[in-house]
């Protein structure tokens, strides 16, 4: 696979497959487009964040209503051919959102509407949490969702869900109140826990195994201006630094406090940064005060929307620069200064190692979050986390390299870290977990024996085993 301009644009492509584009174009409405290589369309309907996510479609189909996904879907499982699902195209496993097959682009499924009635927000699955912020500011309300600019709405709302507003209200996994689902049978439904208990059961968390989101019903939460931003450090700070997380992590209850703090190594050096979020203008006295009596190499932490917050962490790397991605997840059960002194050992070795490969970057973020995270939602009520009875905090592994040959060193470099620092037999996050993790490891064996009997009443003849994701 060589994802460059040069295949996008279709000059090394052949008629292999385009059978059924063509197929597609003919059955669906107006409201639909089919887009094929040398478009514009066709190439921002493929691109993804990493550029090692990106695949060479024989097509792109940008649907423009469930009605139409349901058409798409009944093609493609007649012809068994190849597809992938597209919300956002953060996607850091190949294959995921991407395919060689029919790419589908969610884009023109973008609604945002809120209902002060309901208290609730239906949002497009082609969304991503930028624009929902930015229109749902207006309203003065929010929901559970991403906490770095560019994260799709479908994506990270199907594989569970952690945000700055977790701690109050759960994952966001814990504030959907409806699905509408395209199942294979090219049917449009509305999943709902008085629907179809196993069906909305299995939906969160559950990925691409039942058919085809289009939109989601969201709880809302009143939401005013807050607190935050990003800061940088230089190494020499480590011990402060690792001081400061380590009382954050250990000391902190206000659950409208939140960080991410990162243990990273580029350019031959380790660097620290941090996220810090409080969900108000002003944080009270203690919670970042450890953090901000570190000379800072840069800050942004103010008072802002939430929108601006999210806007303000602009990543320095995304598919224009090339950099090929990988992340695994390493759930943690304590951040302590031996787990943190863990971590910085990993870093300390592989960002040597993997630099000599071409590594770019190698970046460990430890995101703590209040023992009470998981009790927002009744036990048993979603397919990840395959338990609730204590949390396993999220630590995200994230290495960013130049060259395909290298893939294999820097995907082992990913498990071998994650194998060290994992608590053994705690749930890994689906959003995070590299492509080959089992997933009795996200869902437990029992979650995996239900989400598997629903796949098979839902999805018989399996259509979306065509796809990507994590397979039950």
């Amino acid at each position: 696979m060589l994802p460059t301009t040069a295949l996008l644009l279709g000059l090394t492509g052949t008629t292999i497959g385009f059978h059924g584009c063509q197929l597609i174009a003919d059955e669906v409405s107006s409201a639909t487009d089919v887009y094929y290589p040398g478009s514009s369309s066709y190439i921002a309907d493929n691109e993804h964040y990493a550029t090692s996510s990106l695949q060479v479609s024989k097509c792109s189909v940008e649907p423009g209503s469930a009605d139409d996904v349901g058409i798409i879907l009944g093609i493609l499982g007649k012809m068994k051919t190849p597809f992938g699902i597209k919300g956002g195209g953060h996607a850091t496993n190949q294959g995921f959102s991407s395919t060689i097959g029919v790419q589908i682009a969610m884009t023109r499924f973008n609604e945002i509407t809120y209902d002060s009635a309901t208290q609730t927000a239906v949002i497009g699955a082609g969304n991503i949490w930028d624009d929902v912020y930015e229109t749902l500011d207006a309203q003065g309300v929010n929901v559970v969702g991403g906490r770095v600019t560019g994260i799709g709405v479908a994506g990270f709302t199907l594989g569970g869900g952690y945000s700055w507003l977790s701690n109050q209200y759960g994952l966001a996994v814990d504030n959907v109140v409806a699905y509408e689902l395209v199942v294979p049978n090219g049917t449009a439904v509305t999943v709902t826990e008085g629907s179809d208990p196993d069906l909305f059961f299995s939906l969160k968390g559950g990925g691409n195994n039942y058919g085809i989101v289009t939109r989601f019903t969201l709880k809302t939460h009143q939401q005013g201006a807050v607190w935050g931003g990003l800061a940088a450090y230089n190494a020499s700070y480590i011990s402060a630094f690792t001081a400061a997380a380590v009382k954050f992590c250990s000391e902190v209850t206000d659950p409208k406090a939140g960080m991410i703090i990162v243990y990273g190594y580029t350019s031959g050096q380790v660097i620290l940064s941090t996220q810090m979020f409080y969900d108000g203008p002003d944080p009270p006295d203690g919670i970042f005060d450890d953090f901000l009596a570190i000379p800072a190499l840069a800050l942004d932490a103010v008072t802002r929307s939430f929108f601006d917050l999210i806007n303000s962490t602009v990543p320095a790397i995304n598919a224009s620069t090339g950099y090929r991605t990988v992340y695994n997840h390493i759930p943690t059960l304590k951040y302590s200064t031996s787990s943190i002194e863990g971590v910085i050992d990993e870093v300390n070795f592989w960002g040597p190692v993997l630099s000599a490969h071409g590594a770019f970057y190698v970046d460990y973020a430890i995101e703590p979050f209040l023992p009470s995270l998981l009790t927002h939602a009744p036990v048993g009520s979603s397919a990840y986390p395959g338990s609730r009875d204590h949390v396993a905090f999220p630590t995200n592994v994230n290495l960013q390299w130049l060259s395909e040959s290298e893939d294999d060193v820097f995907h082992d470099a990913a498990r071998q870290t994650t194998e060290r620092l994992r608590a053994e037999g705690e749930p890994m996050y689906p959003n995070y977990a590299i492509y080959d993790t089992p997933v009795a490891d996200m869902f437990g064996e029992v979650g995996v024996k239900r989400m598997e009997a629903t796949r098979e009443r839902v999805d018989p003849h399996g259509v979306m085993m065509l796809t990507g994701g994590f397979k039950v």
